[in-house]
């Protein structure tokens, strides 16, 4: 009996082994990475950049290392890095040889090296940055205990970036921070990264062909900082138009992007056509198939901004298109890859629900790529099928999905770690798809996560029956925050196996801090259990009043509860589904902010984090993190003032309201000094980016009203009717906290103070119309200079907080 138990056991592993590994195999994908590997650089130019990475991260180890491009062969089939002992002759010279399939993959082995023998870390600069001081000097690197480290990616793809990541977090870099971020995602194994940038250039070029001027693209693409909305047909002039020296400067940092990613070893993915067209091909074109879209978010549908115009794919002008814009792509930048992204149905509903013509119109998409290079893939976000599920049922997602070839269509199961559709689609009907983590809206700045679900979700998925997983991949809307959710994301495109979180996390904080400190391993057991967490499945974090400030009277709080739940919608911005964002229990009749773990136990994370700062404070990720933590804790807190001033409001009792709506406008000024102490949450920073892109001074007031206007009222507003997307970027910064949500706070509470005392029903019309001239005025104020460094000594800060509001 025993022997038959054992027998059945080796079958289930041999099985799963097998389910793992399938899709490797499948000659279609096999086949397709051949292609795309043929399209990359010599060895010698990999390595040579590999090297020069190294030079940017480590200078003084630049002979430390040995960099060697090898064959698939080495690694079974598969690609991968190899670490090893360098026992060649000689004291001088290299101590380590790192090899790889790519130069993605010898990043990939030095980056695991330097963390897992050296005990370093790698950081975005804004979230403390890079911690190379527990590297030994050049001739005491530690040796390899085994004979070498083999690491393989259990599936091909490293997949980066979300459609919206280039407006809010690329917008205003240039190649010195573009470089940086390459550097940064070849470390992490990213391999697969998309590349927007430059995109309008060659839209100009293209549109050219079919009569459209110049003028016609001034009302068509949007503004700097709202480009991404554009390009999906969302909007168009909003914020803009572009001057020849953004085209152009643009295109060019295009190309140095491409050739950087292509040196490493990376397929970048490219833009195709998805059917947006400037309104001056209805009458270049009169009978085209062209369908006017209807309004995304406008206030009152201002045709100025609003109702774009989608191209049939069905209609033959749409192939010439496609083809027309593939094609002139490879003209600019040579034939460097065969996959390109295409959402033309991420937010349009196709007319009718008949599979018939849903596969003809996903065939007419293919083919106008193909038609544009014969070997093209579509790379296409599946949050469609998440947030117009009610449309996407069975056969119409089999129609989309089987509309193309296999192997010519890959899916990203863009909200995985939350909303996964791989297990709810039989793994999207046999198509080869991306486990993805959004995790990020608006580019936000909170602490949150799903750590639980990032370290074993893409492994259930890879190892899951007939599963079609061909990576892992990250779409955050923003980046820069949150850095321990994004290691750890990247590690699971190498890790076969699911992660202890909690070891993981021990290891991850003496990294990241260069040394062990028992109280932030205790503080991160704490912060593992709440804060990264989340499990409710609830999208609308960031609701903290203080960036999101309630838009409702308070009068109405004790009158029609449901009607008032129900009413309290907003569109999540680029995606337009209708997501509840404050009222999330109908139990309440005042606003709820999204509350998913145990204040207590956060604030505990915090003292213990304070209680380390005399042996860390020197470090800038601790530093970062501490701050964040510190801006979390005192943030949550606000939540809980701003429902007591409600209430006060509600039992009409004066004494109270003034006190605590003093309190909350004291918090927010105590956070904004907080801020302020660290050079990573300035308001600053942001805006002399954008400005110093600006070649005049109509630039700088254009990009700079961009800069303010995006991480504030976002799109249009009129007398009274503010922005449908009204601090869907809202931002933690020092100067917008004390400058822009402060007065707007007190706005609010004064005119709830005055309501109290004239015995009167609140004027929330009054208070929005001076709400959005306040807005308006300051995004308008380019006179305002916001500083770029931090001042104040943030560790002393945190602490006098915590004891001022937590004694």
């Amino acid at each position: 009996m025993h022997s038959i138990k054992l027998f059945f056991l080796v079958l289930l592993v041999l099985s799963f082994h097998s389910q793992s590994l399938s899709i490797k195999h499948h000659p279609t994908i096999d086949g397709l990475l051949d292609r795309l590997d043929s399209l990359l650089p010599t060895s010698s130019v990999q390595e040579s950049a590999a090297k020069g990475l190294l030079q940017r991260l480590l200078p003084t180890h630049l002979h430390s290392f040995e960099f060697r491009i090898v064959s698939k062969d080495v690694c079974g089939g598969t690609s991968c890095f190899v670490i090893e002992n360098y026992d060649g002759p000689g004291r001088i010279g290299p101590e380590i040889v790192i090899k790889g399939t790519t130069g993605v993959e010898i990043a990939s082995g030095l980056h695991w090296y330097l963390k897992y023998k050296c005990n370093s870390h790698v950081s975005w600069d804004k979230t403390g940055g890079i911690q190379i001081a527990s590297v030994p000097q050049p001739g005491h690197l530690p040796r390899i205990d085994s004979k070498r480290i083999l690491i393989r990616r259990p599936v091909p793809w490293n997949y980066y970036q979300n459609v919206v990541t280039s407006s809010y977090s690329y917008v205003w870099w240039g190649w010195e921070r573009w470089e940086r971020e390459i550097d940064w995602m070849a470390l992490q194994g990213i391999n697969l990264p998309l590349a927007f940038t430059g995109q309008e250039a060659i839209w100009q070029k293209v549109f050219k062909r079919f009569n459209i001027t110049k003028e016609d693209l001034d009302d068509y693409f949007g503004g700097p900082a709202f480009l991404a909305w554009a390009r999906m047909g969302n909007l168009h002039a909003w914020g803009g138009p572009l001057s020849k020296n953004w085209l152009d400067d643009q295109l060019l940092l295009q190309k140095q992007i491409l050739s950087q990613m292509l040196k490493l070893g990376m397929t970048p993915v490219l833009p195709s056509f998805s059917g947006n067209v400037p309104s001056a091909l209805r009458k270049i074109y009169p009978r085209a198939n062209i369908t006017r879209l209807d309004n995304w978010n406008t206030v009152d549908g201002d045709s100025r901004w609003c109702c774009t115009y989608l191209l049939n794919p069905s209609d033959p002008l749409f192939i010439d298109i496609g083809e027309a814009f593939i094609q002139q792509q490879i003209e600019e930048y040579g034939e460097i890859t065969n996959i390109y992204n295409c959402d033309t149905f991420n937010e349009n509903t196709p007319p009718t629900s008949e599979p018939e013509y849903i596969s003809s119109l996903g065939a007419a998409v293919y083919k106008a790529m193909s038609k544009g290079n014969k070997n093209a893939v579509w790379l296409m976000q599946g949050w469609l099928f998440s947030s117009d599920s009610i449309f996407w049922k069975p056969p119409q997602m089999k129609a989309l999905l089987h509309s193309v070839p296999f192997g010519k269509m890959i899916v990203l199961d863009l909200y995985a770690e939350v909303k996964p559709i791989w297990n709810t689609s039989a793994q999207f009907y046999g198509t080869p798809y991306i486990w993805c983590m959004l995790h990020n809206f608006g580019g936000n700045i909170e602490m949150y996560g799903a750590l639980d679900s990032i370290s074993s979700g893409p492994v259930d998925a890879r190892v899951s029956r007939n599963s079609t997983m061909v990576g892992v991949g990250m779409c955050m809307e923003g980046i820069e925050q949150n850095p321990v959710v994004y290691e750890l994301t990247s590690e699971m495109a190498f890790r076969d196996e699911k992660v202890d979180v909690q070891k993981w996390l021990k290891s991850y904080a003496r990294r990241r801090y260069m040394k062990e400190n028992h109280q932030i391993e205790a503080a991160w057991e704490i912060l593992y259990h709440t804060v990264y967490n989340c499990t409710d499945g609830i999208a609308d974090h960031n609701t903290d009043f203080i960036v999101k400030l309630p838009d409702w009277d308070p009068s109405s709080s004790v009158q029609d509860e449901s009607k008032q739940t129900d009413s309290y919608m907003i569109s999540t911005g680029p995606y337009e589904i209708k997501r509840r964002v404050l009222f999330q229990d109908k139990s309440y009749s005042v606003p709820k902010a999204h509350l998913w773990y145990s204040t207590k136990e956060v604030i505990q994370a915090l003292k213990l984090f304070l209680e380390a700062g005399d042996e860390l404070s020197r470090s800038l990720t601790y530093r970062y993190d501490m701050v964040d933590l510190t801006r979390q804790v005192l943030s949550k807190l606000a939540n809980q003032v701003y429902i007591e001033v409600v209430t006060a409001f509600v039992k009409k009792d004066i004494g109270s309201l003034g006190q605590l709506s003093d309190k909350f406008l004291e918090l927010i000024k105590d956070m904004d000094v907080l801020l302020a102490s660290d050079d990573n949450f300035l308001l600053g920073t942001w805006l002399e980016s954008a400005k110093k892109l600006a070649r005049n001074g109509d630039e700088r007031k254009q990009y700079e009203w961009n800069a303010r206007t995006q991480v504030t009222m976002w799109y249009d507003s009129k007398d009274v009717n503010q922005s449908k997307l009204h601090d869907y970027a809202n931002k933690f910064w020092s100067g917008l906290l004390e400058d822009y949500y402060l007065p707007r706070a007190r706005l609010y509470f004064n005119e709830m103070l005055k309501s109290l005392r004239v015995k009167k029903k609140f004027k929330v019309e009054k208070w929005r119309r001076e709400w959005i001239m306040m807005s308006n005025k300051w995004q308008q104020s380019p006179s305002e200079v916001y500083s770029v460094k931090a001042k104040g000594d943030a560790l002393a800060i945190a602490r006098h907080l915590l004891s001022k509001y937590f004694p």
